[in-house]
């Protein structure tokens, strides 16, 4: 059919051509494109406010949303004041920022609440944290399927593990300190925080994995985490675009994953083929597999012998569901300890007393004899030092908010109810600077923890959190700081040079000082590695 017979040809038939703007005006008359897009724009913004004002409910927070966005602008730096402020502003408060509302929970007991109540929230870290981490990663999962994770991972915080742990991290500490000693010789007075990252990295990697990860690797994933902590601060955009922080975080932790897989692997054919545990990973792919040897010898009707304990309950984990998993401890430890590393060696550069009574006691425990190999009876006599890292972990604790996903309206007081699939973020640092609990808080003093009364305040002590989320690691993490500065208090003498801003905080994740810590190291005794 040519064109002159087709139906398209024919005048009646002619397919209109009618803009976005023409519909509109068939439709609604006069009205034009312009004003119709600037109407649903205010609809919408509209319904934002209303929206956030439901929410909201009476409790503090901006008495109108800056649209859409909230106040996600003044996010992209954080300060502290402003978190401090938020805190003291009410027990509830909120913020709203893209689609997320936001309940903050300051009070000792409202923070508790949050952190003990499974059945109206879970954790969440951010909107982009399952995307990073992954959907699948034990940390996001509820009842039974955490409890088939955590029922097999602690035992690798018991005392014989922690004990058997401390060698490897005793040589690393001697490492790092002729390192540090040499980058102040080249270069005195430098910001030592990218170091404390760095010993820390190693430290958790080494601790977790042993020799299956090479130091490349270790020192790789070291310099890129930093990515990885950006792209989970508290407030960023909710989805991944190409070239921002989540994407370049997403890129990282694909790597670190892959690496981690690669030791889960490795670990399984050494013990397979008769290997002992040399760390963290071998010690649970060794109860992996006792348990199902456990499990099949009962399968044949066997028994065990009289006096022989029956192995943890545990299933035998994929490679990919074991790094996730060491991505986890890496993620909880790498900040956090950094953070802790950080304050320490400035507080006691600071406060020469303190050095003087750590080193004292650090000579005491060994008889005298610096290069005696630190162990669990040596630690457990560290009275004084263990009150240094507590303090410091109560002065400059280095989680200071835990975010949650409400999973279903959640009545945390007598006033308000969080509402579905909002986050509630449990505040820990109020608690820990209470001045009813702990007298003169902004005062660092150990001495509060051996002649004080602040042992006997376990409902402020949120460090570590509490519930069935608690820190698995919290024992670890005290007995690494303490091992550390014992160490480095024998073989170093260290000067911090303050500037205006050292005792300012920093919030990247954890809490920094705001120059990082400028430092000097010298060698006090030979280091012998």
């Amino acid at each position: 059919m040519d064109s002159q017979t087709s139906p398209s040809a024919v005048p009646g038939n002619a397919a209109p051509n009618v803009s976005a703007g023409g519909v509109i005006e068939q439709l609604f008359g006069s009205v034009s494109f312009t004003s119709f897009a600037v109407t649903v724009f205010l609809l919408c913004v509209a319904y934002d406010q209303f929206v956030y004002q439901r929410n909201r409910k009476g409790i503090v927070g901006p008495t109108f949303k800056l649209p859409f966005m909230g106040p996600f602008l003044e996010s992209i730096n954080p300060k502290f004041q402003e978190y401090a402020a938020k805190w003291a502003s009410g027990p509830l408060s909120c913020v709203s920022v893209f689609h997320k509302f936001v309940v903050i929970a300051s009070t000792r007991d409202l923070a508790r609440k949050v952190l003990n109540s499974p059945q109206y929230v879970k954790p969440c870290v951010v909107d982009v944290a399952k995307k990073i981490l992954r959907p699948t990663n034990w940390v996001f999962l509820d009842g039974k399927a955490h409890v088939d994770y955590r029922r097999g991972l602690n035992g690798l915080f018991t005392r014989k593990a922690l004990g058997e742990y401390l060698p490897g991290q005793e040589d690393l500490y001697k490492r790092y300190f002729k390192r540090w000693v040499q980058i102040s010789k080249e270069t005195p007075n430098v910001p030592f925080m990218p170091e404390f990252r760095e010993i820390n990295c190693a430290l958790s990697c080494r601790t977790f994995v042993g020799d299956y990860m090479s130091d490349e690797v270790v020192k790789r994933i070291s310099d890129d985490y930093y990515k990885i902590t950006a792209a989970l601060e508290l407030v960023n955009f909710p989805i991944i675009i190409p070239f921002t922080k989540t994407w370049y975080g997403k890129k990282c932790a694909d790597m670190v994953l892959k690496e981690f897989a690669d030791c889960a692997e490795k670990s399984k054919k050494h013990i397979l083929a008769g290997g002992e545990p040399n760390c963290l990973l071998d010690r649970w792919v060794k109860g992996m597999y006792s348990y199902r040897d456990y499990e099949a010898m009962k399968e044949r009707g066997e028994k065990l012998e009289p006096g022989v304990q029956a192995p943890v309950s545990t299933r035998l984990f994929t490679d990919f569901e074991i790094a996730q998993t060491l991505f986890t401890f890496l993620f909880a430890s790498q900040d956090a300890s950094s953070s802790c590393t950080t304050w320490l060696f400035q507080i006691m550069a600071d406060r020469p007393e303190i050095l003087d009574r750590v080193r004292e006691e650090a000579l005491a425990v060994r008889n005298g004899d610096v290069h005696k190999a630190i162990d669990m009876e040596m630690v457990d006599q560290m009275i004084f030092t263990r009150a240094v890292v507590k303090e410091c972990l109560r002065y400059r604790p280095p989680v200071i908010m835990v975010p949650y996903e409400v999973k279903r309206d959640f009545p945390i007081s007598e006033g308000y109810t969080v509402p579905k699939g909002s986050m509630v973020v449990s505040t820990l640092y109020p608690a820990l600077h209470d001045p009813e609990v702990y007298p003169d808080p902004e005062t660092f003093n150990p001495d509060r923890w051996i002649t004080g009364d602040a042992e006997k305040a376990v409902k402020n002590w949120l460090v570590f959190g509490t519930g069935p989320h608690y820190c698995l690691g919290q024992t670890y993490a005290q007995l690494n700081f303490m091992a550390m500065i014992s160490m480095a208090s024998l073989f170093l003498d260290w000067e911090h040079h303050p500037t205006k801003i050292s005792e300012d905080i920093k919030v990247f994740a954890t809490i920094f000082p705001m120059d990082d810590c400028h430092l000097t190291f010298t060698e006090r005794l030979p280091i012998r590695h």
